[in-house]
Protein backbone atom coordinates (compact mmCIF):
# COMPACT_ATOMS: atom_id res chain seq x y z
CA UNK A 1 0.00 0.00 0.00
CA UNK A 2 1.25 3.46 -0.87
CA UNK A 3 1.41 6.21 1.77
CA UNK A 4 -1.41 8.76 1.87
CA UNK A 5 0.79 11.60 3.10
CA UNK A 6 4.49 11.92 2.28
CA UNK A 7 6.61 14.58 3.95
CA UNK A 8 10.04 15.38 2.53
CA UNK A 9 12.98 17.29 4.01
CA UNK A 10 14.75 18.40 0.86
CA UNK A 11 18.25 18.42 2.32
CA UNK A 12 21.65 18.76 0.68
CA UNK A 13 21.18 21.47 -1.96
CA UNK A 14 24.05 23.61 -0.69
CA UNK A 15 26.43 20.70 -0.21
CA UNK A 16 25.59 19.39 -3.67
CA UNK A 17 26.55 22.73 -5.20
CA UNK A 18 29.72 23.23 -3.15
CA UNK A 19 30.96 19.74 -3.99
CA UNK A 20 30.85 20.81 -7.65
CA UNK A 21 32.49 24.19 -7.12
CA UNK A 22 29.26 26.20 -7.43
CA UNK A 23 27.80 28.76 -5.01
CA UNK A 24 25.34 27.24 -2.52
CA UNK A 25 22.34 28.90 -4.14
CA UNK A 26 22.95 26.97 -7.38
CA UNK A 27 21.86 23.85 -5.53
CA UNK A 28 18.47 25.40 -4.84
CA UNK A 29 18.00 26.09 -8.54
CA UNK A 30 18.75 22.47 -9.40
CA UNK A 31 16.66 21.26 -6.49
CA UNK A 32 13.55 23.02 -7.80
CA UNK A 33 13.63 20.71 -10.84
CA UNK A 34 13.40 17.73 -8.50
CA UNK A 35 10.34 19.24 -6.83
CA UNK A 36 8.57 19.32 -10.17
CA UNK A 37 9.51 15.72 -10.99
CA UNK A 38 8.66 14.24 -7.59
CA UNK A 39 5.32 16.06 -7.32
CA UNK A 40 4.39 14.94 -10.81
CA UNK A 41 5.32 11.33 -10.01
CA UNK A 42 3.36 11.38 -6.75
CA UNK A 43 0.30 12.74 -8.52
CA UNK A 44 0.47 9.96 -11.13
CA UNK A 45 0.53 7.45 -8.27
CA UNK A 46 -2.61 9.05 -6.79
CA UNK A 47 -0.86 10.00 -3.54
CA UNK A 48 -3.27 12.52 -1.97
CA UNK A 49 -0.85 14.63 0.07
CA UNK A 50 2.79 15.63 -0.14
CA UNK A 51 4.44 18.20 2.12
CA UNK A 52 7.83 19.71 1.33
CA UNK A 53 10.08 21.33 3.93
CA UNK A 54 11.25 24.25 1.83
CA UNK A 55 12.34 26.74 4.50
CA UNK A 56 12.58 26.40 8.29
CA UNK A 57 12.44 29.11 10.93
CA UNK A 58 16.17 28.47 11.48
CA UNK A 59 16.92 29.11 7.79
CA UNK A 60 16.48 32.87 8.32
CA UNK A 61 20.09 32.82 9.53
CA UNK A 62 21.34 32.13 6.01
CA UNK A 63 23.06 34.82 3.88
CA UNK A 64 20.80 37.39 2.21
CA UNK A 65 22.02 36.38 -1.25
CA UNK A 66 20.96 32.78 -0.68
CA UNK A 67 17.58 33.85 0.70
CA UNK A 68 16.98 36.09 -2.31
CA UNK A 69 17.62 33.17 -4.68
CA UNK A 70 15.31 30.94 -2.63
CA UNK A 71 12.40 33.38 -2.93
CA UNK A 72 12.97 33.93 -6.65
CA UNK A 73 13.15 30.18 -7.21
CA UNK A 74 9.93 29.62 -5.28
CA UNK A 75 8.04 32.28 -7.21
CA UNK A 76 9.36 30.96 -10.52
CA UNK A 77 8.30 27.41 -9.61
CA UNK A 78 4.78 28.50 -8.71
CA UNK A 79 4.43 30.63 -11.86
CA UNK A 80 5.64 27.90 -14.16
CA UNK A 81 3.75 25.02 -12.56
CA UNK A 82 0.40 26.59 -11.71
CA UNK A 83 -1.15 25.60 -15.06
CA UNK A 84 0.03 22.01 -14.76
CA UNK A 85 -1.13 21.82 -11.13
CA UNK A 86 -4.57 23.11 -12.01
CA UNK A 87 -4.87 20.66 -14.88
CA UNK A 88 -3.97 17.78 -12.57
CA UNK A 89 -6.24 18.75 -9.69
CA UNK A 90 -3.48 19.80 -7.32
CA UNK A 91 -4.38 22.19 -4.52
CA UNK A 92 -1.60 24.37 -3.11
CA UNK A 93 -1.30 24.88 0.64
CA UNK A 94 1.39 26.74 2.61
CA UNK A 95 2.18 26.35 6.31
CA UNK A 96 4.46 28.31 8.64
CA UNK A 97 4.93 31.85 9.92
CA UNK A 98 3.92 33.28 6.58
CA UNK A 99 3.82 36.89 7.76
CA UNK A 100 7.62 36.76 7.92
CA UNK A 101 7.95 36.08 4.20
CA UNK A 102 8.70 38.94 1.78
CA UNK A 103 5.51 40.77 0.74
CA UNK A 104 5.88 39.83 -2.92
CA UNK A 105 6.25 36.15 -2.02
CA UNK A 106 3.16 36.28 0.19
CA UNK A 107 1.20 37.88 -2.64
CA UNK A 108 2.37 35.29 -5.18
CA UNK A 109 1.50 32.38 -2.90
CA UNK A 110 -1.93 33.75 -2.00
CA UNK A 111 -2.76 34.27 -5.66
CA UNK A 112 -1.68 30.72 -6.51
CA UNK A 113 -3.63 29.20 -3.60
CA UNK A 114 -6.75 31.05 -4.71
CA UNK A 115 -6.26 29.85 -8.28
CA UNK A 116 -5.78 26.23 -7.20
CA UNK A 117 -8.34 26.03 -4.39
CA UNK A 118 -10.55 23.75 -6.47
CA UNK A 119 -7.95 20.98 -6.69
CA UNK A 120 -9.34 17.73 -5.32
CA UNK A 121 -6.76 15.11 -6.33
CA UNK A 122 -3.73 16.13 -4.25
CA UNK A 123 -2.73 18.74 -1.70
CA UNK A 124 0.80 20.00 -2.25
CA UNK A 125 2.00 21.78 0.88
CA UNK A 126 5.09 23.95 1.17
CA UNK A 127 6.41 24.42 4.70
CA UNK A 128 7.89 27.94 4.67
CA UNK A 129 9.34 29.74 7.67
CA UNK A 130 8.04 26.64 9.41
CA UNK A 131 8.86 25.11 12.78
CA UNK A 132 7.02 22.23 14.42
CA UNK A 133 7.34 23.69 17.90
CA UNK A 134 5.99 27.04 16.68
CA UNK A 135 3.02 25.24 15.12
CA UNK A 136 2.20 23.39 18.34
CA UNK A 137 2.65 26.54 20.42
CA UNK A 138 0.36 28.47 18.08
CA UNK A 139 -2.33 25.80 18.36
CA UNK A 140 -2.01 25.77 22.16
CA UNK A 141 -2.40 29.55 22.38
CA UNK A 142 -5.50 29.49 20.15
CA UNK A 143 -7.12 26.74 22.19
CA UNK A 144 -6.27 28.53 25.46
CA UNK A 145 -7.89 31.67 24.07
CA UNK A 146 -11.07 29.76 23.21
CA UNK A 147 -11.20 28.31 26.72
CA UNK A 148 -10.72 31.75 28.31
CA UNK A 149 -13.49 33.15 26.11
CA UNK A 150 -15.83 30.36 27.16
CA UNK A 151 -16.16 28.91 23.65
CA UNK A 152 -14.97 25.49 24.84
CA UNK A 153 -14.15 23.87 28.18
CA UNK A 154 -10.85 22.21 29.00
CA UNK A 155 -12.66 18.85 29.09
CA UNK A 156 -13.45 19.27 25.40
CA UNK A 157 -9.78 19.38 24.41
CA UNK A 158 -9.02 16.18 22.51
CA UNK A 159 -6.46 15.14 19.92
CA UNK A 160 -9.08 15.72 17.24
CA UNK A 161 -9.76 19.26 18.46
CA UNK A 162 -6.05 20.00 18.77
CA UNK A 163 -5.42 18.84 15.19
CA UNK A 164 -8.07 21.25 13.93
CA UNK A 165 -5.87 24.09 15.23
CA UNK A 166 -2.72 22.89 13.46
CA UNK A 167 -1.61 24.41 10.16
CA UNK A 168 -2.13 21.05 8.44
CA UNK A 169 -5.86 21.03 9.26
CA UNK A 170 -6.86 21.41 5.55
CA UNK A 171 -5.35 17.97 4.90
CA UNK A 172 -8.13 16.43 7.00
CA UNK A 173 -7.86 12.67 7.37
CA UNK A 174 -4.47 12.74 5.61
CA UNK A 175 -2.82 15.18 8.01
CA UNK A 176 -0.85 12.40 9.74
CA UNK A 177 2.40 11.65 7.91
CA UNK A 178 2.81 8.06 6.71
CA UNK A 179 6.29 8.38 5.23
CA UNK A 180 8.91 11.00 6.02
CA UNK A 181 11.88 11.19 3.67
CA UNK A 182 15.04 13.17 4.40
CA UNK A 183 17.67 13.28 1.68
CA UNK A 184 21.44 13.74 2.14
CA UNK A 185 21.74 10.97 4.72
CA UNK A 186 21.09 13.18 7.76
CA UNK A 187 18.97 11.39 10.35
CA UNK A 188 17.02 13.97 12.30
CA UNK A 189 13.63 15.68 12.15
CA UNK A 190 14.89 19.26 12.43
CA UNK A 191 11.67 20.53 14.00
CA UNK A 192 9.51 19.25 11.15
CA UNK A 193 5.88 18.14 11.59
CA UNK A 194 6.52 16.94 15.14
CA UNK A 195 2.87 16.16 15.88
CA UNK A 196 1.95 14.81 12.45
CA UNK A 197 4.98 12.51 12.15
CA UNK A 198 4.38 10.72 15.47
CA UNK A 199 3.79 7.37 13.73
CA UNK A 200 5.54 8.02 10.45
CA UNK A 201 7.92 5.60 8.81
CA UNK A 202 11.30 7.18 8.02
CA UNK A 203 13.59 6.89 5.03
CA UNK A 204 17.02 8.53 4.91
CA UNK A 205 18.51 8.10 1.42
CA UNK A 206 22.18 9.07 1.37
CA UNK A 207 21.79 11.25 -1.67
CA UNK A 208 21.48 15.03 -1.89
CA UNK A 209 18.16 16.48 -2.99
CA UNK A 210 19.28 17.62 -6.49
CA UNK A 211 20.19 13.99 -7.23
CA UNK A 212 17.00 12.51 -5.74
CA UNK A 213 15.36 11.23 -8.90
CA UNK A 214 11.96 9.66 -9.48
CA UNK A 215 13.75 6.30 -9.45
CA UNK A 216 15.08 7.06 -5.95
CA UNK A 217 11.59 8.16 -4.92
CA UNK A 218 10.22 4.80 -6.04
CA UNK A 219 12.86 3.09 -3.90
CA UNK A 220 11.67 5.06 -0.87
CA UNK A 221 8.10 3.98 -1.58
CA UNK A 222 9.20 0.36 -1.97
CA UNK A 223 10.94 0.55 1.42
CA UNK A 224 7.71 1.87 2.90
CA UNK A 225 5.63 -0.93 1.43
CA UNK A 226 7.94 -3.48 3.07
CA UNK A 227 7.42 -2.02 6.56
CA UNK A 228 4.95 -3.46 9.06
CA UNK A 229 3.11 -0.58 10.73
CA UNK A 230 1.73 -1.69 14.09
CA UNK A 231 0.89 1.66 15.73
CA UNK A 232 1.75 0.23 19.13
CA UNK A 233 -0.05 -3.09 18.60
CA UNK A 234 1.56 -6.52 18.38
Amino acid sequence: MLPKHIAIIMDGNGRWAQARGYPRFYGHLRGSNRVKEIVRAARKMDIPAITLYAFSTENWKRPDEELSVLWRTLKKYVNRQIGDMKKNGIRLHVIGELDRLPADVQKELKSAMDELKGGDKMILTFALSYGGRAEILNATKNIAREVSEGKISSDQITEELFEKHLWTEPLGKNSDVDLLIRTSGEKRLSNYLLWQASYAEFDFPEINWPDYSVEEFRKSLENFKNRKRRFGAV
